[in-house]
């Protein structure tokens, strides 16, 4: 970590590092992830006859929970020192983690900011996005609107059809330079501000894009009063027991360095 690449993150809101973990690394941790996530998947429903949001995925989260080699790679201090680091605080910790996995004709994931999800204090919040196979644009890149971090949570909106017709146009209409990586190598990473717009083409290719990705946030945040249906299911789900105006920090939420 170079201190342009700090200043690059403050600037864009993102940041693309490569080599965050070697090829034989994320060879072991894919196939750990891999497996979790196929126990775990619910979805059987043809791409067809999903919603945008179903279609854009399939999403299994906290496989740390089940699965101890996965865990591994949750608690990987590397990765929560580059997340700390990039959010200029001392420590971090875990929010939760999710395997997306876009299948071969996968749709578009929608424009959207992470943070509208988050019943939390803080805007030090930062997800890591690892690809562990090698995918190009043709695959569901991740795309950023760069700067669009500095304007904060822009609507109440979740991830759907709604959110990305009206982000899009917040994004063309205060010109933010919309980046993307072509290329992306198993275990290259991106990390982006839970407030950074962004999205993520169709699989327009015949392989499973498969990405892991794990959401911090900086240690001594609040649980804040939940503003929406989906903040109060983050509520029971990632930071019980803990209620509106406690420390951020219960069995789920570990400190990761």
């Amino acid at each position: 970590m170079t201190d342009q690449q700090r200043k690059q993150f403050d600037a864009d809101g993102h940041l693309l590092l490569r080599e965050v973990i070697e090829a034989d690394e994320i060879a072991v941790h894919r196939r750990a992830i891999t497996e979790a996530s196929r126990r775990l998947i619910t979805e059987d429903r043809p791409l067809a006859e999903r919603d945008t949001y179903g279609k854009a995925f399939l999403q299994t989260m906290n496989l740390w929970l089940h699965d101890d080699a996965v865990k591994t790679f949750v608690f990987e201090r590397k990765f929560a020192d580059i997340a700390a680091a990039l959010l200029g605080v001392e420590k971090v910790r875990l929010y939760h983690d999710q395997a997306l996995f876009k299948e071969p004709g996968g749709g578009p994931t929608p424009w959207h900011q992470d943070q509208y999800y988050w019943p939390l204090d803080t805007d030090r919040t930062i997800t890591m996005w690892m690809p562990l196979v090698d995918i190009d644009v043709g695959m569901g890149m991740l795309t950023f609107a760069a700067g669009s971090h500095r304007g904060g949570v822009v609507d109440d909106l979740a991830i759907s059809d709604e959110s990305d017709q009206i982000l899009a146009k917040y994004v063309k209409d205060n010109s933010f330079p919309v980046a993307r990586a072509e290329s992306m190598k198993a275990g290259d990473a991106t990390f982006h501000l839970g407030t950074t717009i962004h999205t993520a083409g169709e699989n327009r290719s015949n392989r499973l894009r498969e990405v892991m990705t794990v959401i911090y946030f900086a240690d001594g945040a609040r649980v804040t009063e939940p503003r929406n249906e989906h903040q109060l299911a983050d509520l029971e789900t990632w930071l019980t027991p803990r209620n509106p105006g406690e420390l951020a920090d219960g069995p789920l939420n570990p400190i990761l360095q």
